[in-house]
């Protein structure tokens, strides 16, 4: 289904540092899920930079490989996901896909552009999302109503709603907040690629004409879009400030370990609100 046997394992362990000596044998567990999941967070940020530079989005693995794998880029959901998931079919886990509604943006009705995982270990299923940027879970959830994980320092939940709607949700200072909802209905890679098209070239689509970068992380989590890096604490504190045009490349790099070829540099420099 999702191409597992055409992944280069080994180089995409190497890619999320995933060490077998450290963190376990790969087995079909949720031992390996969680550190899996961990570590493909932790390793490969969210971006959308081939949309903002006008570029095609392929999802065939050989494509995301390349790019996430060997360039050492980022992606965003449908690309992460379809990573992860083939990872996690080659070792063996049941991997299925769902599509989400993102809540995170009020109460406007949006449409199912989210895309994420589940994966069954041991008769349960787990929600594992490595591509819902900075205020995505860091390890899988348990996929069960009323479900509360702690996840270095943040905390998620999952409750069930009429007809069966799953809902993401994240602790705040000020109380739960909705991330996104998905129904129980399983998705394939070719829905992905439908989502994929809307999100790359829709008009619509808040992924175009813009520079999006996003780190989750145990303790701090990290956005930019556009020219504004926004930071967020899970003691609550939040900062924001906006970057200039020249130190664009460098933050890019720095703080989301995105590397830039001289192309792509001079492309999203000239998409900043300044100009280059």
């Amino acid at each position: 289904m999702w191409s597992g046997d055409e992944l280069d394992l080994d180089a995409y362990l190497a890619r999320i540092e995933y060490d077998v000596d450290r963190d376990g044998e790969l087995a079909v567990d949720l031992r390996t899920l969680t550190a899996l999941h961990r570590a493909h967070v932790r390793a490969i940020p969210f971006e959308n930079l081939d949309v903002a530079l006008g570029r095609k989005v392929p999802l065939d693995l050989k494509t995301l490989q390349g790019k996430i794998v060997e360039r050492r880029r980022g992606g965003y959901c449908y690309e992460q996901n379809s990573l992860f998931a083939a990872a996690l079919e080659r070792i063996g886990f049941p991997v299925a896909a769902r599509g989400a509604r993102n809540r995170s943006r009020g109460t406007a009705l949006t449409p199912v552009t989210h895309a994420l995982l589940v994966v069954t270990v041991d008769g349960g299923q787990w929600l594992a999302d490595v591509g819902f940027g900075w205020q995505g879970p860091l390890e899988p959830v348990p996929l069960r109503d009323g479900a509360r994980v702690e996840q270095g320092g943040w905390t998620f939940g999952v409750d069930v709603e009429d007809e069966g709607i799953h809902v993401l949700r994240s602790l705040r200072p000020r109380g739960w907040t909705d991330l996104y909802a998905f129904a129980p209905q399983s998705l394939y890679p070719g829905d992905f690629t439908v989502m994929n098209h809307y999100s790359s070239s829709h008009p619509l689509s808040r992924f175009l004409g813009q520079v999006v970068a996003q780190r989750p992380g145990a303790g701090v989590r990290r956005a930019l879009v556009r020219d504004t890096l926004s930071t967020v604490r899970t003691d609550g504190t939040a900062e924001e400030r906006k970057v200039t045009v020249g130190e664009l490349a460098g933050l890019l790099e720095t703080d989301f370990g995105i590397e830039l070829d001289d192309e792509e540099r001079a492309g999203l420099e000239r998409l900043h609100p300044t100009g280059a």
